[in-house]
């Protein structure tokens, strides 16, 4: 800046800025630096996740880019979503990941009757063998339409980013009375030009145990030119919160 100021004094164009700043300087000040409108904007994203569906589902839609991603965590298994709520207790896809093993085997609205021999419903479905070891087979059995087809498939590695249309469908398929936390708390959200990240602590009840349930998540996010999001993505703790509902993880 000061090689700046200088170059301007010399030509004769010394704005009014640059002798504002400089006779701050001289005077011994530090000016502050300006407000990212960037953190803003992650505060205000996060916030609304931890409120409410509909807030949430109100954020993406203003604050994410129409080209922007979302880069869900990794994991081991198949590669689909489906509705949890469903009332009906069933497991019917609905939408398929690229590149994941299930793609080409699995359609949207196929509907999951049992895997490895474990008859689906309400009760089991936190116990199938979706996730577990790479590469393993896992046999099962689906619906489409009125016809019922054995599917055999191999787990890999999930680790493609969803686009904002996905995004809005995945979050439209959640409940909106289990939606909130307990208790949610900001703990820090600094950046730098286009990159936030935000440091944030839920508490919880888990809905099986009864058991509360405290996690740490640090979200990053990336920003275009225009404020809006063009990338997102987290990492959290997982496994602290299964520990801490009592669930036991062998491997």
């Amino acid at each position: 800046m000061l090689k700046l100021i200088t170059h301007r004094a010399v030509t004769g164009v010394l704005s009014m800025s640059a002798i504002a700043l400089l006779t701050a300087c001289s005077a011994g000040e530090v000016p502050a630096p300006a407000e990212n409108p960037n953190i803003a904007t992650a505060t205000k994203w996060v916030t609304a996740n931890a409120t409410g569906k509909t807030e949430t589902l109100a954020a993406v839609q203003a604050l994410m880019a129409q080209d922007g991603q979302l880069y869900r965590r990794r994991y081991v298994g198949f590669g689909f979503t489906w509705d949890p709520n469903d009332e009906q207790g069933r497991m019917i896809v609905g939408t398929v990941i690229p590149g994941s093993p299930v793609e080409g085997i699995l359609q949207p609205d196929d509907q999951f009757l049992s895997v490895r021999g474990l008859e689906i419903n309400e009760e089991n479905m936190g116990k199938l063998d979706f996730r577990g070891k790479p590469g393993e087979l896992v046999n099962a059995v689906i619906q489409r339409g009125d016809e019922t087809m054995d599917i055999s498939v191999a787990r890999g590695i999930i680790d493609a980013p969803i686009g904002k249309e996905q995004v809005l469908e995945w979050l439209a398929s959640g409940d909106a009375d289990t939606w909130a936390p307990d208790k949610w708390e900001l703990i820090e959200a600094v950046g730098q030009g286009n990159v936030v990240y935000v440091w944030t602590q839920t508490w919880d009840t888990d809905d099986d145990s009864g058991l509360p349930v405290d996690t740490y998540t640090v979200t990053r996010f990336e920003f275009n030119a225009a404020g809006q999001v063009v990338a997102l993505g987290n990492l959290g703790e997982e496994r602290f919160a299964l520990e801490q509902a009592g669930w036991t993880i062998s491997r």
